[in-house]
């Protein structure tokens, strides 16, 4: 067995630069090492782990099928030694606490930005990390606890979670000006359907709210283009690939008018809910505790305002 022990924050350094660059002399230079003393600590590497790791080549190094396992590992643990460094740093000043918020894009583009400032701004020592996820991977992040606090779209399930509104928004038609629809001062929803659709890739939540509405109109989505962000799907509808379903907030004011035309749609499930959300089964920190009663206090904005 091999003792974990003996194997330090260095040598996993050197390995993760060395299977990066594919270089001893590269290795060496960007680890602060003589070649030598690098070509000697990834034997010794070798040695502790009982596994040939690369494979010396005339010009260079290649990774094993062992070297490319426990590059793996040495990455994950360096990466999680650096946040231990930087929540150290943070408590060293004053952070009482770290809470980690996992939201849709939808909220980080619309609502997060100023709701955080405002929290932060009476929170001071309280760090917040916030990553960008699909609704789905949200809540399961939450349940499992990786996330301490999930905002997620309503059509996504989230049984295992206690949940409260966040905020609403507006989903709207989004059309070049010279679209036939721009002119509309409103669309129903299966109007759009004769035309071609730029959407998000799949697994997003506004995706599947619009897939399932254009089942239930007994109707298929075109979706000729499918991007990851808000900004790729106005992109392509400015170039004239298709219209799309976004919300109304989401669309930079200055494209507005100018490149796209917004329409409200008239069905019903255009106005939708954000949740927050917290897991039923553990119990939040105090710092987190706080943050999940904020937002779930904040008043709702309507029309995207």
């Amino acid at each position: 067995m091999i003792n974990p022990l003996h194997i330090d924050l260095l040598s996993l350094r050197l390995l993760v630069v060395a299977a990066d660059t594919g270089n001893l002399t590269k290795a060496a230079d960007q680890t602060n090492m003589s070649v030598s003393a690098a070509s000697k600590r990834l034997a010794e590497l070798e040695r502790t782990t009982q596994c040939a790791l690369f494979v010396r080549l005339p010009r260079g190094l290649a990774l094993t099928a062992a070297g490319q396992g426990i590059a793996e590992h040495a990455r994950f643990i360096l990466e999680g030694v650096q946040r231990m460094a930087c929540d150290a740093s943070d408590y060293a000043v004053g952070v009482r606490g770290h809470v980690r918020l996992f939201a849709n894009t939808s909220a980080v583009i619309q609502f997060l930005p100023n709701d955080l400032a405002t929290f932060l701004a009476s929170n001071p020592n309280v760090r917040i990390g916030l990553e960008e996820a699909l609704s789905d991977a949200i809540i399961q992040a939450v349940a499992e606890g990786s996330a301490d606090i999930g905002i997620f779209a309503d059509n996504a399930p989230a049984d295992a979670l206690h949940k409260r509104p966040y905020r609403t928004d507006q989903l709207v038609a989004l059309v070049p000006t010279d679209h036939p629809l721009a002119a509309r001062e409103s669309v129903a929803f299966v109007d759009t359907l004769e035309y071609d659709y730029v959407a998000l890739n799949q697994g997003s939540s506004l995706l599947r709210r619009i897939s399932d509405a254009a089942v239930n109109a007994g109707k298929m989505l075109k979706v000729r283009i499918q991007v990851s962000s808000f900004d790729g799907i106005c992109r392509m509808i400015e170039a004239g690939l298709g219209i799309g379903i976004l919300p109304l907030a989401s669309v930079r004011p200055g494209l507005l008018g100018r490149k796209l035309c917004a329409i409200p749609l008239t069905d019903e499930w255009a106005i939708r809910t954000l949740f927050v959300g917290v897991s039923k089964d553990t119990k939040l920190p105090p710092e987190a505790a706080n943050l999940f009663e904020y937002l779930s206090q904040v008043e709702p904005l309507s029309n995207g305002e």
